[in-house]
């Protein structure tokens, strides 16, 4: 292909938004702090399940990750909002743990199912860019991923900040695996399908991993985090 100016053009651009949105992802590396600690505590103290939940994009990211909580050894399903407000929230327990997911934190269904779950005593952890949101303010658990308008076209379409919620959650799916000693045999267990399915050689163990037990810290960890602004807006 002869490169024109309009072919150089269309190759920048996106080149460009990769580029921001791998800053964005960057950006997320000095955000894993004590919350991600608070977060990993709970769920590898919990009882129940990891119930994933989020609207729109954030929900394609919720689902992603209940998938992957799963197959990693700690188990997890998606609740679509509007599902669990018609009667899904019914499989809904208070030894579970609730992850919702959404950017601006004011999804009404969300934060109507949200409320809805702490009444049967379902701890919630809410991963948003506004902590001071309906939805900060309710979870127990209020982990701000701060904004980084460059990555979200318009600061609109939510992709530079799902992904790096999902980078977020990716991390956390990680901890727990190493800290349960989850063994490769297992989630080759688990999935028999697909390339995967047709290994015939493991990888060598994960190193191990001890996450303290935090107990009552838990109760304060939904104060907002201090607000700084990424590199991109500096």
């Amino acid at each position: 292909m002869t490169l024109t100016p309009e072919t150089t053009a269309v190759i920048e651009a996106g080149r460009q938004q990769i580029r921001v949105e791998t800053e964005a992802l960057a950006d997320v590396l000095d955000q894993i702090d004590e919350r991600f600690v608070r977060v990993a505590s709970l769920l590898q103290s919990m009882t129940g399940k990891v119930v994933m939940t989020g609207s729109g994009t954030s929900g394609f990211i919720a689902r992603r990750s209940a998938h992957l909580f799963s197959v990693s050894g700690t188990p997890a399903f998606f609740l679509n909002p509007g599902d669990g407000l018609h009667g899904s929230m019914g499989a809904v327990e208070g030894d579970d743990v609730m992850i919702a997911l959404s950017k601006g934190g004011s999804s009404s269904e969300l934060n109507d199912l949200v409320a809805r779950v702490k009444d049967v005593g379902t701890r919630v952890v809410a991963l948003t860019a506004n902590a001071a949101s309906p939805l900060g303010e309710l979870a127990d658990i209020t982990v701000e991923i701060r904004n980084y308008p460059a990555a979200d076209p318009g600061n609109l379409l939510a992709m530079g900040s799902t992904l790096a919620h999902s980078a977020w959650l990716d991390a956390l799916a990680v901890v727990l695996m190493r800290a349960r000693a989850v063994s490769w045999e297992r989630v080759h267990f688990t999935h028999p399908g697909g390339a995967v399915g047709l290994l015939a050689q493991l990888p060598d163990q994960l190193d191990g991993l001890v996450i303290p037990e935090l107990g009552h810290e838990l109760e304060s960890a939904g104060a907002p985090a201090a607000t700084t602004e990424p590199a991109e807006s500096r």
